[in-house]
């Protein structure tokens, strides 16, 4: 491919991620629907895509122009003349469908499905991924050549994808198969989450002031007070840096009441 028909120098630094499943792009009809499709793939590890019977032939210019830098996807793309040869060494072939017609085949969520295409290939089969034009998506004829079919439970009064999307919502599912991500941390950056030593170390700092101060000095309330302000420290994860700065906070309070005692 010649450097002009790419959308960034080289593009980035990608290849296949193991045995992934296989994108097949049924009479794809635009360029850059093409370059967002391998965009999408990128995200979610997916690289090897075909496709059969593009409208406008292959390659094209604006596909490149629309990967942002999945250039080596497109590089890679491999093209045939029909479903049947683009499947023919393919183990199993999913095809997703909004709207399975008269078809009795079993019918995969986008998780369903990624789980599926996981245990497949963990056992060293190929699979395949087959998505319709854009207009129409797959007919009767493509949804035959699959073993199952997928189809996306969202919002029934709207259901409208392109293509990209399609594959994104397929490639995210693919991914998140076997991504070990916590689904929720706590980003602390340069600091960390206070231990129990340091927030014992800040509890007696500010209960010392707020002693001095007489803040606690109805003994009936004071534990209870005490007990309260612990919890909600405990309660938010506080970070070491959270608590020096809370230190501060405390001495400077008990800086100006002296100073205002001081004064009188």
């Amino acid at each position: 491919m010649e450097a002009g028909m790419t959308g960034r120098d080289g593009g980035a630094d990608i290849g296949p991620i193991g045995n992934s499943p296989v994108v097949i792009l049924v009479r794809p009809q635009m360029a850059e629907n093409i370059g967002t499709t391998a965009r999408a793939m990128a995200n979610g590890g997916l690289f090897h895509m075909r496709l059969v019977a593009p409208r406008d032939g292959w390659p094209l210019e604006r596909a490149w122009r629309s990967a942002s830098g999945a250039d080596r996807i497109l590089e890679s793309a491999q093209v045939f003349d029909t479903v049947d040869d683009a499947v023919a060494d393919l183990h199993h072939v999913f095809a997703t469908c909004p709207r399975p017609r008269h078809i009795v085949k079993p019918v995969l969520t986008a998780r369903g499905g990624a789980a599926e295409l996981r245990e497949m290939t963990d056992r060293g089969l190929k699979v395949g991924l087959m998505f319709g034009p854009e207009r129409a998506g797959l007919d009767n004829e493509d949804m035959a050549r699959a073993d199952a079919l997928i189809r996306y439970p969202l919002n029934p009064a709207f259901m409208s994808l392109n293509l990209a999307q399609a594959v994104m919502i397929m490639a995210y599912e693919w991914w998140m198969a076997k991504d070990d991500t916590p689904p929720r941390t706590l980003m602390t950056n340069e600091t960390h989450v206070a231990t129990r030593g340091e927030l014992d170390n800040f509890m007696r700092h500010l209960i010392g002031d707020l002693d001095e101060c007489g803040f606690l000095r109805n003994e009936q309330k004071r534990a209870g007070m005490v007990r309260n302000l612990r919890h909600f420290f405990l309660r938010g994860e506080v970070t070491e840096q959270e608590l020096r700065t809370l230190h501060g906070v405390v001495t400077e309070l008990s800086r100006g009441r002296k100073a205002r005692q001081d004064r009188k």
